[in-house]
């Protein structure tokens, strides 16, 4: 085993819109020198948000890694960061760094505590079982409270939260730390070095009482899941040292018990060196993370490989990002074994060969040419010809196929159109590429109209994207109005034969099929095919078409051509010919008995609700509810936050369109508000009725 990987430490910055995740990372490359100056949100120049789009809104749009060291107790450790956005528009980015990281330190502020964002993050980490750390900022801000925050993590995310900090003051108060492992202050002093700006202190007698009672719970937590700690604390548990404490943590922290917590104020540059000592010293190594799972393409057979540099090569894409000088930029965490620049390695999902050219360590934006990668690296490399992200990529005489990643369905939609006739071939060369960057973003023609459609998972998102085409490609383009992502879905069973015959003088064509539509089993999305014919009236070799062609059939719904999100067909009976059967022919029954049938299994229409939270001053509380009403919206519960309210509800994304424009007016630009995709659900008739109407052109 390579002794140097349990010195690396593969992280993220997760957290909710403003909480201070680019700014907690502008700080850690500062304190680990791999910047020499801070970067600020704020100005619009933070290394990690290098996008000009960036730098212009003050938030973060693509997830950037980095690479730097960091030393705790005499030992170097190497940290792969990358800092995620926390707008819930670009919550790919999350989802594909949290698939490939061994660790995370989720942000919260200490005046907003646990936000809807927040909450998406956290499930996400969940879905990955990665480890995290949590660090509650902006403790210097008017309304901050440590001990509140952690009680939000444990009602609403219900994490295990354990603080190994505890602050001295708060807001303006805000002065230094105290350590409970140690049981020591760490004050803050403002010198002229911000390298060197605190020292470590007695604890102060007016906070001793308070540091014992922490102390002690933080003792209980370590006995509660350790038993010689236990032993230890029903003797004497003054004896336990801070050792035996960070051992526990670590170990619990690993598994996913618990969460330490710390604290500080990042823009002010105070707790981030503690952070960095609990990024090294409780969240996972990839030795700590163990083997990764995979299955051999060959037999299905389940395989492992362990985070060895010996161990065949194997490594997983999680982005693509186009670059003007290197052309597309493939992002790999490298599982098992080393890969050199210039060798072949396979994709499993073409099984075709790729050869990587060049290999880059990732600053931000900018690549440092490197020779070879080691198993737990995180990487960059050239030279892919046929890449997606979430492709395995491995030893060429040792397949598999590693977990790839989910990505969510777009909400939203919008028609494009290029200003002039020239740009039409550069206008689809650059959405092609944007397309391979982000999953969640989709394009396509529309048949009827011979517009592009472009759909994404909010206005934000395609605005950023549209922004790209103008900045990027020089491609300025006319749009629609955004539009709603509907589905359609049937509502119940019918059966139906359909015979497909057509004579042409030679080789004809002939298929014969009895399928059952039926509404899908709940909670499973796509198409269920079950064939229930025995006995070869079909023969095996045709029933994946009879499938193709449902699957194909299901992107045009019976109602307003909308994609079916769900169906069941059940194949029941059926004949061939034996000359002119064939599996085109099946095929092609298929999609003619979706045609005819589905109408009749009571399709309705489906349209995304968004979970919406709205915090706003106590006076503007009617006009915000009023307004939620007026939109279809659901109000479901109201708390106090902070001398605010918080309104949460349930509205459809069809009457959410500018919104924020419309609660800036309402409240006089003092309240905020938070949307992400909750569910889909069924369309009133009456409005139905009207959207097929506008959407086919038929008056119902």
């Amino acid at each position: 085993m390579n002794s140097d990987l349990r010195h690396t430490r593969n992280i993220g910055i997760m957290a909710h819109i403003d909480a201070g995740k680019t700014t907690t990372s502008e700080r850690i490359l500062y304190y680990t020198g791999r910047t020499h100056r801070i970067g600020e949100v704020d100005s619009g120049n933070a290394t990690m948000d290098w996008m000009v789009q960036e730098q212009e809104r003050g938030i973060t749009i693509t997830s950037a890694a980095t690479t730097t060291f960091w030393k705790h107790r005499d030992q170097i450790y190497k940290i792969n960061l990358i800092d995620t956005p926390g707008h819930v528009d670009f919550t790919v980015e999350v989802e594909r760094s949290l698939r490939v990281l061994d660790g995370a330190v989720a942000v919260f502020c200490a005046v907003g505590g646990v936000e809807p964002q927040s909450e998406t993050v956290w499930r996400q980490a969940n879905k990955y079982n990665v480890p995290r750390i949590a660090f509650v900022n902006k403790m210097d801000r008017p309304g901050a409270d440590f001990l509140g925050v952690v009680q939000q993590m444990e009602e609403k995310l219900g994490a295990h939260p354990v603080p190994v900090q505890i602050p001295i003051g708060a807001e303006e108060n805000f002065s230094g730390l105290i350590d409970l492992i140690e049981m020591n202050a760490i004050i803050f002093e403002d010198g002229d070095d911000p390298l060197q700006n605190y020292a470590i202190k007695p604890i102060p007698d007016f906070m001793k009482e308070e540091a014992d009672e922490w102390r002690m719970k933080l003792v209980e937590a370590c006995a509660e899941m350790d038993d010689s700690i236990l032993e230890r604390y029903l003797e004497d548990h003054e004896s336990i040292d801070s050792e035996e404490l960070i051992k526990v943590l670590r170990r619990e922290t690993v598994e996913g018990v618990i969460v330490p917590v710390f604290c500080g104020a990042a823009f002010k540059n105070k707790g981030i060196q503690r952070l960095l000592n609990g990024v090294v010293a409780f969240l996972p190594s990839p030795v700590d993370v163990g083997a990764v799972k995979g299955h051999d393409p060959r037999d299905e057979k389940e395989v492992l490989r362990n985070p060895d540099p010996d161990e065949p090569f194997a490594a997983l894409a999680f982005k693509i990002a186009t670059d003007s000088y290197m052309g597309r930029l493939v992002f790999m965490r490298i599982y098992s074994g080393t890969l050199s620049a210039g060798e072949t390695v396979l994709n499993v999902r073409t099984g075709k060969r790729e050869r990587i050219n060049r290999l880059f360590q990732m600053h931000a934006n900018k690549q440092n040419p490197i020779e070879t990668v080691y198993a737990g690296d995180i990487c960059a490399g050239v030279g892919f010809k046929d890449l997606k992200t979430g492709d395995t990529l491995c030893a060429i005489h040792k397949p598999v196929v590693l977990e790839s990643m989910e990505f969510p369905e777009p909400v939203i939609w919008i028609a494009i159109e290029p200003k002039t006739q020239a740009d039409i071939d550069r206008l689809s060369m650059a959405l092609a590429k944007l397309a391979e960057e982000d999953p969640t973003f989709r394009v396509k023609s529309d048949p009827d109209s011979g517009q592009t459609v472009i759909s994404g998972m909010g206005e934000l998102h395609l605005e950023i994207l549209i922004d790209r085409l103008k900045r990027e490609f020089n491609v300025e383009c006319n749009q629609g109005r955004p539009q709603v992502a509907y589905k359609e879905v049937i509502t119940s069973s019918y059966t139906y034969r359909e015979l497909f015959r057509k004579q042409t003088g030679g080789k004809g064509k002939f298929a014969d099929i009895t399928v059952e539509f039926m509404p899908a089993d709940d909670g499973v999305p796509g198409l269920t095919f079950v064939n229930e014919i025995r006995g070869g009236n079909v023969p095996r070799e045709f029933i994946p078409s009879i499938e193709k062609g449902f699957r194909e059939a299901m992107t045009n719904g019976p109602l307003a051509g909308f994609p079916l999100d769900s169906l069941k067909v059940i194949l029941k009976d059926g004949s061939y010919h034996p000359v002119d059967s064939d599996s085109l022919s099946f095929e092609i029954a298929a999609r003619q008995a979706f045609r005819n049938a589905a109408g009749k299994c009571r399709p309705v229409l489906l349209e995304p609700v968004m979970n919406a939270e709205v915090v706003t001053p106590e006076e503007y509380v009617g006009d915000v509810v009023g307004d939620f009403n007026r939109r279809r919206g659901k109000v479901e519960g109201m708390e106090s936050k902070a001398g605010a309210r918080v309104i949460k509800a349930k509205v459809p994304l069809a009457e959410n369109f500018g919104y924020v424009t419309v609660l800036r007016t309402l409240t006089s630009g003092r309240a905020t508000s938070t949307m992400e995709f909750s569910h889909f659900e069924e369309v009133p008739a009456e409005l139905a009725k009207k959207i097929i109407e506008v959407t086919t052109g038929k008056i119902l």
